[in-house]
């Protein structure tokens, strides 16, 4: 089964299954992993559910909208190259693993 991993600020990760087409902030939020807030829901308008995508995962995502790029600018948490909202991250069919790195903080 697919998975998502979550690697918090200390290092500490955890593992979680995903279906395919499911959000990285979705199965956060599901989950209860901690530092994913996601105050809008969903609709890429708080950046609050800012991640940093590990680089052995950015191949398997699009790339970041205009939208997304916008709201990313608003991030509490440094913003950096691989910089992502998780509401924004659809797990694709295929993908067995997908790991992202969340920030120190998101408000």
């Amino acid at each position: 089964m697919p998975h998502i991993v979550y690697v918090q600020p200390d290092g500490s990760r955890e593992a979680v299954p995903a279906s395919a087409g499911a959000t990285v902030m979705t199965t956060a939020v599901t989950h209860g992993i901690a530092g994913i807030v996601a105050e809008c829901g969903g609709s890429a308008m708080c950046a609050t559910c800012h991640v940093y995508v590990d680089p052995a995962s950015v191949g398997f995502l699009p790339p970041t909208s205009d939208v997304e790029n916008e709201m990313l600018a608003s991030a509490a948490s440094e913003r950096q190259e691989h910089s992502r909202l998780s509401c924004q991250l659809v797990l694709a069919a295929g993908v067995d693993e997908l790991i992202v790195h969340i920030p120190e903080r998101q408000v």
